[in-house]
């Protein structure tokens, strides 16, 4: 009997055995999604706070609060120690705080992850070039206008390649920032600012064939406006083409009459245009006055010019003397009557003004007026 109790219980037990290893396994699961959801809610939350003081440190970072970005940022990443995004925006902080060695330490990091980022190469290049490390600038910049970008990919690119134009203008590299000019400008769309801006960046590399090209490219949809009108003058000037300087120089007076530099740019050119005896469809009369008053001009400018107490065979002072005895020597014989019946007269007297300008162009410094305008000229018929 105590043997049938006994076989009755250990069937009893050995039924009950599965219902509570389900018990316990639904009582594990349970626990589970509690655990899960627990973790859930509290990377929400560190999320959230992440995100929060994120928001905060780009609208700090905007205003160019770098201080308190930079705070609000390594808060950030107290919630969230491997995003990139919060690295990045402390990275751009530190750089406008100018602590450059920290802001480079974690670039590089993020520029090991992720090598084709536009920004991360892009304040690379500029602490580079802020610690005067060309290489290393060229390389990132370079880097940074073939990136990938989050934004609009064909502007920032652009404005990439501005920035590196700039930086090497900065250095004087004028041929390399020429290069650089000419990629940009073979991939503009039209737009007028941005021909504008890239011909005034032609025109600070020296290189005014192109600086012209891109201002009258932006003037065929934005025909009067007053900077570009001046730069235009102002390429056309320097490339010695003073019948169009005039014309774009005295349309952007008109549209802006406080523009002083080109006003200034404008007598200039109509000097040169008056006052070149070479020029096509004057008399002979009028030649030969343009003459004698050039010859007048370039003897006032030699009087005025001493060149210092220079001694020496090879000195300003001794090649200006020789000058002024070929002009008094020059002077009895030109008159109107005889530069009218002599043409190598004429010639003579205009090649000794020109070299009457240069000279006291080197040995007094630039001149001004009707002598700027003849050392204009005299460089616009060098080797006629």
């Amino acid at each position: 009997m105590a043997a049938d109790e006994r076989q009755a219980d250990r069937r009893s037990s050995i039924g009950r055995e599965p219902v509570s290893l389900a018990l316990l396994a639904m009582l594990a699961v349970a626990c589970f999604a509690g655990v899960s959801a627990l973790s859930r809610i509290y990377h929400a939350q560190q999320t959230s706070l992440g995100d929060r003081w994120f928001t905060r440190g780009t609208a700090d970072l905007k205003a160019q609060h770098f201080e308190r970005a930079v705070s609000e940022f390594r808060t950030a990443l107290l919630y969230s120690r491997d995003n990139y995004e919060y690295q990045l925006n402390l990275a751009e902080a530190l750089v406008g705080l100018k602590h450059r060695s920290e802001a480079y330490a974690y670039l590089i990091n993020l520029w090991e992850r992720e090598p084709e980022n536009g920004l991360v190469n892009l304040e690379l290049a500029r602490i580079a070039a802020q610690n005067k490390e060309t290489d290393q600038a060229l390389r990132y910049y370079h880097n940074a206008i073939y990136a990938t970008w989050s934004g609009d990919e064909e502007i920032e690119r652009q404005n990439a390649r501005v920035e590196l134009i700039e930086f090497l203008l900065g250095i004087n590299a004028k041929t390399q920032a020429q290069s650089e000019l000419i990629a940009l400008a073979a991939n503009l769309n039209g737009d007028p600012s941005q021909h504008a801006r890239a011909a005034g960046l032609f025109l600070r590399a020296q290189d005014y064939e192109h600086a012209l090209a891109e201002y009258r490219l932006s003037l065929k949809t934005d025909r009067h406006n007053p900077a570009v009108l001046a730069g235009a003058g102002g390429a056309a000037f320097e490339l010695g083409k003073y019948g169009l300087a005039q014309r774009y120089l005295q349309a952007a007076v008109a549209a802006d009459p406080n523009d002083a530099q080109s006003a200034d740019l404008l007598k200039t050119a109509a000097l040169v245009l008056q006052m070149d005896p070479f020029r096509r469809q004057i008399s002979v009369k009028e030649r030969s006055q343009i003459v004698l008053e050039a010859f007048a001009t370039a003897g006032e400018r030699l009087k005025a010019c001493p060149a210092g107490d220079s001694k020496g065979p090879l000195s300003p002072a001794s090649g200006l003397r020789s000058l002024s005895e070929n002009w008094a020597r020059m002077k009895p014989r030109t008159t109107q009557g005889s530069l009218r019946q002599n043409p190598d007269l004429m010639e003579a007297a205009m090649d000794l003004v020109f070299n009457i300008e240069r000279q006291t162009n080197a040995a007094c410094g630039a001149p001004t007026g009707t002598d700027m305008a003849l050392l204009l000229i005299a460089r616009l018929h060098e080797g006629n």
